[in-house]
């Protein structure tokens, strides 16, 4: 094997041509099926072993156990363990890159596709592993929990772990029945799952919370990120320079544009997704939106953009209210825009126009929030 060069992108692990490796297996055919007794990989200090294995055609029908000790293209330690008990599997080790599988599930929209390998697969899985790695910046520790995959597919999962600094991460899966689930997700660290985003070139700080309910292929969900700043978003800086708000612009190239709070509601079907509502308030600016996205073919949204001068000037002119909230002295400024953006993703157009006045949705969102803070 030393004059070929091996490459296996799920698991991040490439063999460089003339480097010395070996493989060995025993096993045997039977009845279409092939059983591994043994498969031995090594190439230096690098070894995937796997016993008792048992497949049909492209499919898995049983494995005993996997072992991965070597290092990722990135120069990460995979070790980790893979062994059958009883009735349950067991995941434990010291370290695992989860990059591949985190980008493989955020493609496909499906974390399903991780089992699709599996043959009518029906076990637990408990989790037990010191580090984890999520990005090229961030890992988290002592990852611990569980999942139950059954025919195949993701049933139930529960996974606990932490940041430095004690900062947590949450997830979990709970099926109703093999058309219906709710999916909570809550991360301290927001910007790991935000800045692969290709819109936002600049995300930094905030917490991230998100929650949805899945029955038959259609997803209602919900997800709110708290105290953020966002830097180099192509799409705001042009809204923000033709509504002549250059400064707030010079900003977002800059030190970056702060929001306390952002919600965003919307349901999905296959490719389409249809946002009911993205409210965002900051000491700058708010915004409010709503459209559709087509997968990576269609963009539609439209919405409202209100300098924080403006809201302040809007909500105390509301007698008392306003005296309570903001006080007498406010801001001068543009008053605000409405836009459009539309359009294939890689050729968007964006328009705006001045807007007088602020709808009642705008102005009880915003003393929603205020009232939250």
């Amino acid at each position: 094997m030393d004059k070929l060069d091996l490459a296996f992108d799920d698991i991040i692990y490439k063999k460089q041509k003339n480097v010395k490796a070996t493989l060995e297996f025993e096993g045997f055919e039977s009845k279409n099926k092939i059983y591994f007794k043994n498969i031995n990989y090594n190439e230096n200090n690098n070894r995937i072993e796997i016993s008792n294995l048992e497949i049909n055609k492209n499919k898995i029908l049983d494995i005993g156990q996997v072992k991965f000790n070597y290092l990722t293209n990135n120069n990460f330690k995979n070790e980790i363990i893979l062994e059958k008990k009883d009735d349950y599997y067991e995941l434990k080790g010291s370290s695992f890159d989860s990059t591949k599988v985190i980008k493989n599930i955020s493609n496909s929209g499906n974390d399903n596709n991780l089992f699709e390998i599996l043959d009518n697969f029906n076990s637990k899985i408990k989790f037990a592993i010191d580090e984890v790695k999520l990005d090229d910046e961030s890992t988290v520790s002592n990852l611990n929990g569980n999942l139950e995959i059954k025919n195949s597919k993701l049933f139930d999962l529960n996974l606990n772990s932490n940041f430095s600094d004690n900062e947590k991460l949450f997830v979990s899966i709970k099926s109703q029945n093999i058309n219906s689930s709710v999916t909570t997700f809550y991360s301290d660290r927001a910007k790991p799952f935000v800045k692969k985003y290709k819109f936002i070139k600049g995300f930094d700080e905030g917490n991230l919370d998100f929650s949805s309910k899945k029955i038959n292929n259609v997803s209602k969900s919900k997800l709110i990120i708290d105290n953020f700043k966002i830097q180099e978003v192509p799409v705001l800086a042009k809204i923000l320079t033709l509504s002549s708000l250059q400064g707030i612009a010079d900003l977002l190239t800059g030190e970056g544009v702060r929001f306390t709070d952002f919600e965003m509601i919307y349901s999905k079907k296959g490719n389409s997704m249809n946002i009911d509502e993205i409210y965002a308030i900051g000491p700058a600016i708010s915004i409010m939106m709503e459209g559709y996205v087509e997968s990576n073919k269609w963009i539609s949204l439209k919405g409202t953009l209100v300098p924080a001068t403006t809201i302040n000037r809007t909500i105390a002119s509301i007698p008392l209210l306003g005296d309570l909230l903001i006080g007498k002295k406010v801001g001068e400024g543009v008053f605000g825009v409405s836009f459009k953006i539309k359009g294939p993703p890689k050729n968007l157009k964006t328009t705006v126009n001045p807007i007088k006045t602020l709808t009642p949705r705008f102005i009880t969102r915003t003393l929603e929030k205020i009232k939250k803070n």
